[in-house]
């Protein structure tokens, strides 16, 4: 994964913001043109993350606190750039969205989208997810060391199981672990074992893990949200904004990081520049180390669904 990017930002000459100078987020006084500059900036790095997945977009128009617009499917006419794919691909519904270019992901930012999200699927293979997303999701009262620990014992058991595992920042509270694996299942199968993972740390570590989501469940504990491998579920993408105070974006990490990061959100659209250098570098060799389920499904004595 290359580390480049739009070296300061500048958009092309005949792009155009609407309401550039609208504050979008109060708490950092970000304002609209602030973060289609930062897409711009940002672009090729993320565009490696986006290419071939559908994706989800988030439309804040009135900001950080506002109504939120959770969209998967639009008129690509309106940002171009933005694709629509295959029909096909998702029957009974109209076409899912893919960015396609840096030209649709500063199209959506002017229409007003945050955030953005990818599937566990390329497009080109849809019915076999390519990868595994574990989001850990601290309930209340969990300090950051907790989580910090929580992608530790997360990794050390993807490990025992023969799983590669890669790490982001959630832009938020939490941390993202990434497994990269190969299209061979079907998102029933995939889903089902992601969540025997969840369930055995649950089952080994109950004093840190739960297997069932909700506010309740999680007080003092953390939810490894594996609903994330399902079917239409999607995951904010590597270097996409959140529509959440300080505008926190997710950044690729390197394991060996994990000991120094303060929080989920530690970089934001205004102090990117100083993750700019290190860009993609953590992830390098994703894709090659992608590793098929099979043994794995074996030393967890998981059975996939009939």
């Amino acid at each position: 994964m290359q580390n480049t990017s739009t070296p300061d930002g500048a958009l092309p000459a005949s792009f155009r913001v609407s309401h550039a100078d609208r504050v979008i987020d109060r708490d950092s006084g970000a304002r609209k043109i602030d973060l289609v500059r930062y897409y711009a900036l940002v672009g090729k790095l993320m565009l490696v993350h986006l290419r071939g997945r559908p994706v989800s977009l988030v439309r804040a128009p009135a900001g950080v606190g506002g109504e939120l617009f959770f969209q998967k499917h639009a008129e690509s006419s309106a940002m171009p750039g933005v694709k629509q794919l295959d029909a096909r691909l998702d029957p009974g519904h109209p076409p899912m969205l893919a960015v396609a270019s840096l030209q649709g992901l500063l199209a959506a930012a002017q229409w007003n989208v945050v955030e953005f999200h990818t599937q566990n699927a390329l497009a080109s293979a849809y019915d076999t997810p390519n990868r595994l997303v574990f989001d850990l999701d601290p309930g209340k009262g969990v300090a950051w060391p907790a989580i910090r620990e929580a992608a530790v014992l997360l990794r050390a058991f993807l490990t025992q199981l023969g799983l590669p595992a890669f790490l982001k920042t959630s832009g938020g509270k939490g941390l993202h672990v990434v497994v990269p694996i190969r299209p061979q299942h079907d998102w029933e199968t995939v889903k089902a074992f992601s969540q025997a993972i969840v369930a055995h740390m649950a089952q080994h570590i109950p004093t840190r893990f739960v297997v069932k989501s909700g506010p309740a469940n999680r007080v003092d504990k953390i939810f490894i949200d594996y609903l994330r491998n399902g079917r239409g579920a999607t995951t904010v993408c590597a270097w996409s904004a959140r529509t959440r105070s300080g505008l926190g974006i997710s950044v690729p990490l390197a394991w060996e990081e994990l000991d120094q990061l303060k929080a989920g959100d530690q970089w934001n659209v205004g102090n990117v520049h100083s993750r700019l250098d290190m860009g993609n570098a953590p992830w390098n060799g994703y894709a090659r180390s992608a590793k098929g389920l099979d043994a794995a499904m074996k030393k967890l004595a998981f059975s996939p669904p009939a």
